[in-house]
């Protein structure tokens, strides 16, 4: 079992601006080593759409203007949603607004609804896939060469350019997903790190091994491949305290909620302790810790004075 670093994923809905950058500032505070944001237009829950939410890339930008230590990142950008070359300008720039703290996100997209509204083809889960394969090649290459000449499937660039190139020499790409089929050969193929949420560690780390044995089918060397638990938070001191706030999942996470609960920490910080140990002991070597509004300060406290004392922590300042 190897040492941990540790993060916060803040949702953007139903939130003000001056609310989440409050939440941004306490984490850098309390010392964690990472905060992230999503990318979504609308509330993210399945047939629940009503209701503000702040957009991904000007929040990624703010967050990396407004804080100095942690890792800045997205979890995770939709392929669908943005040309691959707008994406690669955006977080080179992004690297350089935070000062080379960039960690870039990028999945194939989930919520239909989005799509719909917008115009934008909802296409076929393999489709998809293939889609995020293009883009991810195409940032890399677009952070990496002088210009980029490619020819797909979805995409077409002749002499592209992106400049400035990203303060870090080779700005980590992480890909978002679970599915066994088609989403984690890619991510053993082309990641260099991969976030899965809200599943137990025994199904997080029977993935992990997944995109183990497709790192080494690829040619690749499986520990150039970081791993991460997305999970959900809601201590509390004791057990009646801990059901007040399972109750309270449906208005974070909508009708879907059951189908994440195994990912959820519902739970009194001495169980946390033992269930964020079976994630380090399945392999992960990042716990990411999603909030949603209302932001439940308290279960931030517990997880920082109670939980990740008794945890085995990367020391240091975190890095790329």
């Amino acid at each position: 079992m190897g040492a941990l670093r540790v993060g916060v994923h803040t949702g953007l809905q139903n939130i003000t601006f001056e609310e989440v950058s409050s939440l941004w500032q306490d984490v850098e505070a309390a010392g964690l080593d990472w905060i992230s944001v999503w990318d979504h237009f609308y509330p993210a829950a399945i047939g629940d759409t009503e209701g503000p939410n702040l957009e991904a890339v000007s929040c990624h930008g703010a967050l990396a203007a407004t804080t100095t230590r942690v890792r800045v990142g997205c979890l995770v950008y939709s392929a669908g949603y943005r040309h691959p070359g707008v994406l690669a300008n955006a977080a080179a720039t992004l690297d350089h607004i935070s000062g080379g703290r960039l960690e870039f996100g990028i999945g194939a997209g989930w919520l239909q609804d989005e799509y719909d509204a917008y115009g934008i083809p909802f296409e076929s889960p393999g489709t998809r896939v293939r889609r995020l394969a293009e883009a991810v090649e195409v940032i890399r290459s677009l952070w990496s060469e002088p210009t980029t000449d490619f020819a797909g499937e979805f995409y077409t660039l002749r002499s592209a350019r992106c400049e400035p190139k990203p303060v870090q020499a080779d700005p980590r790409i992480w890909i978002g997903g679970s599915g066994e089929k088609k989403m984690l050969p890619l991510v053993g193929r082309l990641a260099d790190a991969w976030n899965a949420p809200f599943l137990s560690a025994e199904i997080w780390g029977r993935k992990w091994e997944t995109v183990r044995r497709h790192a080494e089918a690829a040619g690749r060397d499986p520990e150039s491949i970081t791993g991460s638990a997305n999970l959900g938070l809601a201590l509390a001191r004791d057990v009646t305290s801990v059901d007040r706030k399972r109750a309270e999942l449906p208005e974070k996470f909508g009708p879907v909620w059951q189908f994440l609960e195994p990912g959820i920490l519902a739970c009194t910080p001495e169980e946390a302790v033992e269930r964020c140990l079976s994630y380090a002991e399945a392999g992960a070597e990042w716990l990411i810790f999603a909030m949603r509004p209302p932001f439940d300060r308290e279960s931030l406290d517990l997880l920082v004075t109670e939980v990740l004392p008794h945890l085995p922590r990367v020391r240091g300042e975190p890095d790329g």
